[in-house]
């Protein structure tokens, strides 16, 4: 019996891969060299500090550690600049009513992302009473596809992570919540995300009922 739902956040609830990849590109064309929306598709669920390294080593660019952590603090100004305009009409379809269903029916609630400034984005868009558990870029030390993301949802929430069910968008993602030993919805491509329990393109009339029927016999 499913007693929780862990849900990724970009591409899950919220769209930010424009705000990510204007300002991952803004970062690039400083320092010299171009960023294509493909690259910023594969940075999905990486966390920022590995994204930066993966831009350089992409660009031909070599930085001291010190200064990438000031590329990726320079970045992240850029990009909460952004997200701190963001506004409700900016929720995926589905995301807001499938979070409201389960709270209607003591399923729980948590948000499982490599985000920092996942508490900004639920504030702005007004989701934020709708989760039990925020566990994100703040309080992890390792990146999808290690468990740890949906682990301490799972430890905060005081649900064994056999009854958790994972909403994910990512391949990294659906590998994290496998090694957690979670059933994981896949939000995207099926011939992509081939790891799921099952898989939808949104969430959008998603109901509880369909999702048991879904995952029933995986």
């Amino acid at each position: 019996m499913i007693q929780a739902y862990i849900f990724d956040l970009d591409g899950v609830i919220v769209d930010t891969a424009v705000y990510h990849y204007r300002a991952w590109k803004r970062l690039a064309n400083e320092l010299g060299f171009d960023f294509t929306e493909a690259q910023n598709e594969a940075l999905k669920g990486i966390s920022r500090a590995r994204s930066l390294q993966l831009i350089l080593e992409w660009g031909g660019v070599q930085r001291t550690p010190a200064e990438q952590k000031e590329l990726a603090g320079r970045k992240n100004e850029w990009y909460v600049e952004m997200i701190s305009r963001m506004t409700p009409d900016e929720i995926l379809p589905g995301a807001k009513e499938l979070l409201a269903q389960a709270k209607d029916v003591g399923i729980r609630t948590a948000l499982g992302s490599a985000s920092k400034n996942a508490g900004i984005i639920l504030e702005r868009t007004g989701l934020l009473p709708l989760f039990d558990v925020i566990v994100d870029g703040n309080t992890v030390s390792a990146s999808k596809p290690d468990p740890e993301v949906f682990l301490q949802c799972a430890a905060k929430l005081g649900i064994a992570p056999a009854h958790c069910m994972i909403f994910e968008d990512a391949i990294a993602g659906i590998a994290a919540a496998r090694a957690a030993g979670m059933k994981v919805i896949g939000i995207g491509d099926a011939a992509v995300l081939t790891g799921a329990d099952a898989v939808l393109p949104g969430l959008q009339d998603m109901t509880i009922a369909k999702l048991q029927t879904l995952t029933a016999n995986s």
